[in-house]
Order: C-alpha cells, then structure tokens, then sequence
C-alpha cells in the first residue's frame, strides 16, 4: 500500500518511532528514520535493516526545532530520492524538568516544553508543506494524543510516582487545533493532514497503573506500539485520499 513512498518518521528511533518504521517497510515503502540522537538513529536503522532484511531504512539527523537543520534534512531527502511523500510528526523533545507537579512548574520550562514540541510540531510542517507545495503534492500525520481530546483522569495515577504533565495536555490539544488550521491553510494545494490519537501505551509502567487505566477501557487496556500500525497506514495510503483535517482516536474506548 506504500510501495516506493518516500516517509519521513521524526522521532523515529523511539518506541513509537520504531514500529512506524517497520509498518512503512512492511508496506514496501522507504523508512527515513529521522532522529536527533545520531547515535542512536544509527543504531536503530542498522538493527532494523538486518532484521527485516530491507535496503529501504534510511537515516538523517533532525531537530525539529531548528529551521537550518529541517532545511538540510528536506534537501539530502530530495537529491538522494527525488521526492517526499510523507512526513509523519512524532518526535517527543522535552527538557529535563518536563511533568512536573501543575504548583512545580516554572514559567520558563512551561515555555521551553511547550516551544520544543508543539512549536518544533509546526516548524516542521512549516518547512516540509514548503517543500510539498514545491513539489504538488504531500501528507503530514500528527502524533496528538487522548489527552488531547479529553482532561486527565488523575484518579489512574493513585500511589505511583507517575502523573499526567500540563505541558503534555496543552501540547497534544493544540497539535490538533494545528491540524485543522493548516488542512484548511493548504485548500487547493493537493497536501493533506491529519492526526492520530493513541491511549496509552506499554512502557513498563507499574502494575497498579495498567489496572486503573484498564477499567476506564472497554477491552484490552493500554495498547502495544503496533496497535496505531492499522490506522498508520491508512492514513499513509491512498485508501484516505479524501481524508483531510481529521483527528483519528486509537484507545480502545478509553475517550468513551
């Protein structure tokens, strides 16, 4: 279904990240891992080309939040491929002091989080729609999130060390209001965007968690990484070629 597609994966020597790549390559598409963590991106393309035994996983380091460095990332894609034809947001910056307690947070670390990624999430469709219009055609895929769409349930949180992150909440939820915006920025210029919104997923979080947020589920709880693969690749394909400015819930009813 995305036999010879170029798609760029930001973040995507991440949990996330990984199984998009293997998803694309599955479908007979060209992976670009496209990563700030050179070492590690390295890394993941090599482990994954071996494993899936393709030439198709390419790498190229990328800060979303530097316009020089999209600029470099968009021009070696176009002189090695010749195209792009999909550029998914999912990379996760943050900075060391990001989740802390609502009455913990300073005002410049609210500002650095919220610049990082939601600011980094439209730089890079910014930069890359440039290119798309350029080149007549393009897709963009939002990685928003359920608390997104819906406030926290901190009751699933109860006697862990873990919590939901206000930055988190007001990134994801703008992320989807970007979406919208820019699918009706790009009216007639044959480039769409949509987003996705996973539930939770496993991480090794602690078993009391997963009990809690299962009860607010209707089947199997938190999800593993290649639940969003379905609608990945959907969304990716031509099969939504009329799909445009949506936001699709992956959460086993947790939004219910």
């Amino acid at each position: 279904m995305l036999k010879d597609k170029v798609i760029v994966i930001t973040g995507g020597a991440g949990l996330i990240g990984k199984e998009f790549v293997k998803a694309v390559i599955e479908q007979n598409g060209i992976a670009i891992i496209a990563d700030i963590d050179s070492k590690l991106g390295e890394n993941v393309k090599d482990t994954l080309s071996k494993s899936l035994n393709t030439a198709n996983i390419d790498f190229v380091e990328l800060d979303i939040t530097s316009k020089h460095s999209l600029q470099n990332c968009i021009s070696y894609l176009e002189l090695k491929y010749g195209k792009i034809d999909a550029l998914i947001n999912n990379a996760y910056p943050r900075n060391k002091n990001f989740g802390k307690d609502v009455f913990d947070i300073e005002y410049n670390d609210f500002c650095e989080n919220m610049n990082m990624n939601l600011g980094g999430y439209f730089l890079s469709t910014q930069q890359f729609s440039k290119y798309f219009i350029k080149q007549g055609f393009g897709n963009i895929i939002m990685m928003s999130s359920i608390y997104g769409v819906t406030a926290p349930r901190f009751e699933i949180y109860k006697d862990t060390n873990m919590t939901n992150a206000i930055e988190y909440s007001a990134i994801k939820g703008g992320l989807l209001h970007l979406t919208k915006y820019f699918a009706k920025y790009f009216k007639g210029k044959n480039i769409r965007i949509n987003a996705i919104s996973p539930g939770g997923i496993l991480d090794n979080q602690p078993e009391q968690f997963l009990k809690a947020y299962k009860d607010n589920c209707l089947n199997k709880g938190m999800l593993d990484t290649q639940d969003l693969k379905g609608t990945l690749i959907y969304l990716l394909s031509d099969m939504s070629k009329y799909v445009n400015g949506q936001n699709i819930i992956v959460d086993d009813g947790w939004c219910l």
